[in-house]
């Protein structure tokens, strides 16, 4: 037996809903079918894809791996027959918050004028990678260090770290912070897609309380309902200025890298195209954005804005 692209879609189901039963619904198949075919692609590859000694399915560590890598396929494949049927094959560039921040329509404004052929899709995953270990995007805006297996990052600048919180807080109008005024108070985290970790601070001066959110929109509410303070980039008070907010520079805290990153391997032809431009649009203020100067009100009395160029979330 041959392992068939059927295989690769009826494990991509299994990895999504951790059910026999929901992923049979979702192919159309009968569950038998589903579990041979599960059965079949296993032993092609030497590997045990699934869990199956528990009441709930998990992928095994080589589940986890193969489940980018077959996104991968399945995507390319896809892609291939969509674009038999249509003149413009889109580039898709993934973020996760804020794409080039205040770059952005530089960058989409450049890409059109230079290659009006290829249009620029600009999609937000809330993921660590925006989609692109598992093929949703071609290329991504990325901040902090990024770990996954398979992919290459170029750095394009850096983004000084800034506290955001509540607008009324003591220590909103502050001219600077150090993070450990902010040890004693609880920290947004946000752990799907932000840079901020709680060893961002000395390990005798760690927050005790955390809260964890998932995207920007959830760190932004949890700070001005004040249920917490953030660390974020400079750029989050450019892009989400708030009434109810307010930035102060951290005066300790390490910068975070902007990078864009590509899959290691074949992909779209236009994505060193897409760096190249990259670098010249955001990698041209790698100078300013390092130094993080406040630059008066934002969004009302009480926001102060911090230049730079995009958030991180938390």
């Amino acid at each position: 037996m041959s392992i068939e692209l059927r295989h690769f879609r009826c494990f991509l189901a299994i990895a999504d809903t951790l059910s026999i039963t929901r992923a049979a619904e979702r192919l159309h198949l009968t569950q038998p079918a589903v579990s041979r075919t599960l059965r079949q692609l296993e032993q092609e590859l030497g590997l045990r894809l699934v869990d199956r000694s528990t009441h709930h399915l998990a992928l095994t560590p080589d589940g986890l791996a193969f489940r980018d890598r077959a996104a991968v396929a399945v995507t390319a494949f896809d892609r291939a027959l969509g674009a038999a049927h249509h003149t413009a094959w889109p580039l898709r560039l993934g973020h996760a918050w804020s794409a080039a921040g205040t770059d952005t329509t530089a960058l989409l404004r450049r890409w059109h004028e230079e290659h009006p052929r290829t249009p620029l899709e600009l999609l937000r995953i809330d993921d660590r990678t925006a989609g692109l270990a598992r093929g949703d995007v071609d290329a991504a805006l990325l901040r902090g260090e990024v770990r996954a297996p398979g992919l290459i990052t170029e750095q394009l600048t850096t983004e000084p770290r800034v506290a955001g919180l509540p607008a009324d807080d003591p220590l909103a109008h502050r001219a600077t912070l150090s993070l450990v005024e902010l040890a004693d108070r609880t920290i947004a985290l946000n752990t799907v897609s932000g840079t901020t970790t709680l060893d961002l601070w000395p390990a005798a001066a760690r927050p005790a309380s955390t809260i964890t959110i998932g995207n920007t929109d959830d760190w932004l509410a949890a700070i001005t309902g004040g249920r917490a303070v953030g660390v974020t980039t400079s750029a989050t008070a450019e892009m989400h200025p708030h009434p109810s907010m307010a930035y102060v520079p951290l005066s300790d805290a390490p910068p975070v890298p902007v990078v864009i990153a590509r899959r290691d391997g074949p992909g779209h032809p236009r994505v060193p195209d897409l760096i190249r431009l990259a670098h010249e649009v955001i990698g041209r203020t790698a100078g300013g954005a390092a130094s993080g100067t406040a630059s008066g009100s934002a969004g009302g009395t009480a926001g102060r804005s911090v230049g730079g160029a995009a958030p991180d979330g938390g």
